[in-house]
């Protein structure tokens, strides 16, 4: 070092700096980046994609190398500090390169290159995979000198060394992906993207049409009435029963029923029967993911809901589950929710009794609780504990509500006003 000069020993430390910088930024950039977002860029060809995607695929490695490269670099820089501090300040010098260096260090080769890094880490990433594919081919066996030494340490600690968790995403975590992606994803996509993964935590109960609104046809009704029903029904498919819907004997479908009656002298109720389908039932607490692929699998449309007790309590349809998705289609029959709820110039709602709460809570993006009754009439009187006999105003889940119209034991209108916020 005596025959160097003090410029040279300057300008080798200046490149030991920008090196230390290169490795640092490296580390972050790596470390920084879109797992998933590498993954889709390697599988679609990109090379320095695939680069980091082989050298990330053994992270232990990959830290040892950078951290080998930077030790190393930043003891060699501390050492011609030294000398240099020595030349100019005597022993004094020591010191004063001892806290200079450190501060060089921190700016130069630590805080810049590793805040550039986080901001880009692609553009870091990329390029730097390329010197540091060379350098773990060329330095690889004192890499894995230094893994096998430390991977013995962390298993004395009771670690296994050799687990390299994959990275899956849950439902949740999936979720607030689809929510983040902003201008990437167009909104009504993310909706509906959101909405396949709420179907698990919702079930046909929540949407079925309840019993009490299932249009059917009583197969020993008068003949003539029963054809009359036929030919005015909205539906593409009406239930077949004895005097109640519990005693249900087919599912028909309308177009089996036109070209029955094609053939007056088949058009019977006997060749009516056997033209329906068998009834296709489904437990009241199947999830509507577990539900979409069991209409799938079976090759069915349209199914009638039953409690545990095996009694009918509503009718639920493909179109049903997926509206959940996509939203509400223009051609369904079924009652939109346009239709009960009307806006008021004083900010309130009108909403029928028999509105869907989890479908008030979407359209108006309010919060009314859904762990217990599906419609606001049986919230209301959940909440009140008694079915009123007047018109009066209650307080649900910080919503002002008005009773505006009641029919026998059901509340059939309401006024909600706008959620009071608490102080």
């Amino acid at each position: 070092m005596d025959d160097i000069s003090t410029g040279i020993l300057f300008a080798i430390l200046a490149c030991l700096i920008v090196i230390s910088g290169y490795f640092s930024g490296s580390e972050t950039g790596m470390m920084s980046l879109n797992r998933y977002r590498l993954k889709h860029l390697a599988n679609s060809g990109h090379k320095g994609a695939k680069r980091v995607e082989r050298l990330l695929n053994r992270p232990d490695r990959l830290i040892g190398l950078i951290l080998i490269g930077n030790n190393l670099v930043n003891i060699l820089a501390s050492a011609i500090a030294t000398i240099i501090g020595m030349r100019l300040y005597g022993d004094v010098g020591v010191a004063i390169a001892t806290g200079a260096l450190t501060l060089v260090i921190l700016v130069f080769s630590e805080v810049t290159p590793k805040t550039l890094a986080a901001l880009y880490p692609e553009k870091v990433s990329y390029t730097s995979s390329i010197l540091l594919t060379a350098l773990m081919k060329v330095l690889s066996p004192l890499v894995v000198l230094v893994n096998f030494i430390t991977n013995g340490f962390i298993r004395l600690l009771g670690i296994k060394a050799d687990h390299t968790g994959e990275d899956h995403l849950s439902s949740e975590e999936l979720r607030t992906v689809v929510n983040e992606a902003g201008s990437l994803i167009p909104i009504r996509h993310q909706e509906m993207l959101v909405s396949i993964l709420d179907l698990e935590h919702v079930t046909v109960n929540d949407i079925m049409i309840p019993r009490n609104e299932i249009t059917g046809i009583d197969i020993n009704d008068d003949w003539k009435s029963i054809v009359r029903q036929l030919t005015h029904s909205p539906h593409g498919r009406v239930v077949l029963y004895r005097d109640q819907i519990d005693e249900v004997v087919g599912m028909l479908r309308l177009r089996e029923s036109y070209r029955l009656m094609l053939e007056k002298n088949e058009f019977t109720k006997e060749t009516l029967l056997r033209a329906s389908d068998e009834v296709y039932f489904i437990p009241e607490s199947t999830p509507l993911n577990v539900q979409l692929l069991k209409f799938q699998r079976n090759k069915q449309r349209i199914g009638l809901v039953v409690d545990e007790y095996g009694d009918i309590i509503g009718l639920v349809t493909l179109e049903d589950i997926l509206e959940e998705i996509v939203g509400e289609f223009t051609t369904s029959i079924t009652p939109s929710l346009s239709d009960e709820i009307t806006p008021q110039n004083d900010g309130s709602y009108l909403i029928e009794g028999s509105a869907n709460i989890r479908d008030i809570n979407k359209s108006l993006k309010w919060s009314l609780p859904t762990d217990g009754p599906r419609t606001l009439n049986g919230l209301i009187l959940e909440h009140l504990e008694d079915i009123p006999e007047s018109h009066l105003s209650v307080q649900v889940s910080g919503h002002p509500m008005e009773i505006v119209e009641l029919e026998e034991n059901r509340i059939k209108l309401v006024r909600v006003f706008q959620k009071i916020e608490s102080i």
